[in-house]
């Protein structure tokens, strides 16, 4: 009978000791291969200058929301924001409160998506006057969102008297893509174009319990769009 204990409690070690092994190792693959791929392309026209803020005026970066099948996520917005105030130490006004002081005019529906129809906006005096009122010069426009690209792998948990848990090893591809358009709106023109491409993959491992390791793509993409559009005002 103690035989028998004993042969149980060894395989229950054993069994314990396999699973640890196989999260060990399962961990050790997704740290190593948990990381993001960033491309960026700029454009600016040849004759476009480095870009100078003056004490009195200040930039927004807004979001495009026109399409029905994806929105540029506000916290992004917020994310480009905070990164381009702290690198260039100018006043970035707050998308949210751009948007209520400008309302309806940049609501998905009405918002200008050509300088043109900008222009067509800066005509009517209390708009002008709006704006003016907030020192905004420059406007960047950024489309774009984060998605799934792919997933594989899957992931089984079951509950029982004893106790209960997971297992299982899954995987998914995460991919960033913005574009943000300057515009000086005291020149109506454009001033350059950045892309930003972020790829990564993401791991959610179950030894008993559930591990993510999670690939941080958009907060990647921020930060790349971010410090790119910094040197069209810095000179960099």
């Amino acid at each position: 009978m103690n035989e028998d204990k004993a042969t149980g409690t060894e395989k229950a070690m054993s069994i314990k000791s396999t699973l640890y092994a196989l999260a060990m190792a399962a961990a050790t693959l997704a740290l190593g291969a948990c990381s993001t791929t960033t491309t960026i392309d700029e454009y600016r026209d040849a004759g476009v200058r480095d870009i100078t803020l003056n004490d009195n005026e200040s930039m927004v970066i807004l979001g495009r929301r026109h399409l029905g099948d994806h929105e540029t996520e506000p916290d992004l917005i917020s994310c480009i924001g905070k990164r381009l105030n702290r690198k260039l130490e100018v006043d970035v006004v707050n998308e949210q409160n751009f948007l209520n002081q400008l309302y309806p005019w940049f609501e998905p529906r009405t918002a200008p998506l050509k300088l043109r129809r900008m222009e067509r906006l800066m005509n009517d005096q209390a708009i002008a006057n709006q704006i003016a009122a907030m020192g905004v010069r420059y406007m960047v426009w950024v489309d774009g969102n984060t998605e799934t690209t792919d997933s594989s792998g899957s992931l089984s948990c079951t509950i029982s008297p004893a106790g209960g848990g997971c297992f299982g090893f899954a995987s998914w591809d995460r991919l960033s893509s913005y574009e943000a358009i300057i515009w000086d709106i005291q020149e109506m023109e454009e001033k350059g174009r950045v892309r930003v491409d972020t790829e990564g993959t993401s791991y959610m491992i179950a030894v008993v319990a559930p591990v993510p390791f999670i690939a941080q793509v958009q907060s990647e993409a921020c930060e790349g769009m971010g410090n790119q559009l910094s040197t069209f005002f810095d000179g960099e």
